[in-house]
């Protein structure tokens, strides 16, 4: 991933990004350890499974995460914590509460699970669409929403029915369970991703069964994919939490018997 954000001196107050839009591909696409923003800088350690999003931040910038995020912080920086309630958000499950953190001094953040932690940078023009479970922190320009992608979609994709819509300028970093791989698709090319590993995206999915029949995804073992269609990109997780609780219910049950 071409990853570029640096303070124009003709505009001091805008932020610059450059995301790349290259032929599919993975691994170091979503290898970005460290970077800046406007009022400070970060870097992201101890990947890929127990990353940990370090800050540094001048004084009076600010960054927003989720709570109970913070591992350790700067005596110096202050913590302040905000409550959006909505009915939507109490029956949906999206953060009542948020936490803000404002330099200067150092903080550092981690998601509750282990995984990675990559910067998805928004350029103020192309909204994404992120998992609720997938978003840590993100820098004070961003907005986000919580939106309905539509019943069909979420029930058969996996995904949840209301997701994050971040739009602004800025930064916002995301979390994964397992590794994360960004998938670059020019006009017109397609992808097809398992539900279940979607983690942020910013182009148009369909669902479909998984070599377009019953019979086939019966004997490959998989059933319903997102198909996506580019222009844009798809970032995705190595593990499938969904599975992965499968396992362990199965295990906890046969050591039960046991």
């Amino acid at each position: 991933m071409s990853y570029q954000q640096t303070q124009s001196p003709q505009q001091p107050q805008q932020q610059q990004q450059q995301l790349s839009h290259a032929p599919h591909t993975s691994g170091p696409q979503a290898q970005q350890h460290a970077g800046a923003f406007l009022g400070g800088s970060f870097t992201i350690a101890h990947r890929d499974t127990n990353a940990i999003l370090n800050l540094d931040l001048q004084e009076g910038a600010t960054v927003r995460a989720i709570p109970g995020a913070m591992i350790h912080m700067s005596n110096t920086v202050q913590l302040s914590g905000k409550v959006k309630f909505s009915m939507k958000k109490l029956f949906t499950g999206g953060d009542l509460a948020e936490s803000t953190y404002s330099g200067p001094g150092k903080i550092a953040l981690a998601p509750t699970l282990f995984g990675d932690i990559i910067p998805l940078p928004v350029n103020g023009q192309q909204p994404w669409n992120v998992g609720k479970d997938a978003f840590l922190a993100c820098t004070t320009e961003i907005s986000k929403e919580l939106k309905s992608q539509g019943l069909g979609k979420a029930f058969f994709s996996g995904e949840d029915l209301f997701i994050y819509r971040m739009g602004g300028q800025g930064i916002v970093w995301l979390t994964s369970f397992g590794a994360v791989d960004r998938l670059d698709l020019q006009s017109g090319e397609e992808h097809t991703v398992d539900n279940g590993h979607l983690v942020a995206w910013n182009c148009d999915f369909k669902i479909e069964r998984a070599g377009g029949s019953s019979s086939t995804s019966f004997k490959t073992g998989e059933g319903l994919v997102c198909r996506f269609t580019g222009p844009g990109s798809v970032y995705v997780q190595t593990r499938n939490m969904s599975d992965f609780k499968s396992f362990i219910r199965a295990n906890s049950a046969g050591a039960a018997a046991a």
